[in-house]
């Protein structure tokens, strides 16, 4: 006998990791605090088209998350990128200290 999981807990699971994503994003000032709070939200959203994609028998989300994840990998190789030349220049990762578009 197997059991299965309402759609209504993966909603809830996704929602919970997504608003700890914005709250991180909103809270730290640690740019690879941050980063990884986006990182998050992505996947909280990844979670819910997963979980409509297997309540509705279709293939359509776990396709879009084949896609967000090839994008969540790009982001990830720019974003660390940037965010170690930030701190070969500034000597910190703090966003507060990072004021490079200032005249």
């Amino acid at each position: 006998m197997t059991a299965t999981v309402p759609l209504s807990a993966y909603l809830i699971l996704s929602a919970a990791l997504f608003v700890i994503g914005v709250a991180g994003v909103l809270i730290r000032r640690n740019a690879l605090v941050i980063f990884m709070a986006i990182e998050l939200m992505l996947n909280a959203v990844n979670l819910t088209f997963v979980a409509f994609s297997r309540f509705l028998y279709s293939m359509d989300g776990q396709i879009i998350v084949l896609f967000v994840m090839a994008v969540a990998a790009a982001e990830v190789a720019v974003g660390l990128a940037i965010i170690i030349a930030l701190y070969g220049n500034k000597e910190s990762v703090n966003v507060d200290d990072i004021n490079l578009l200032k005249g």
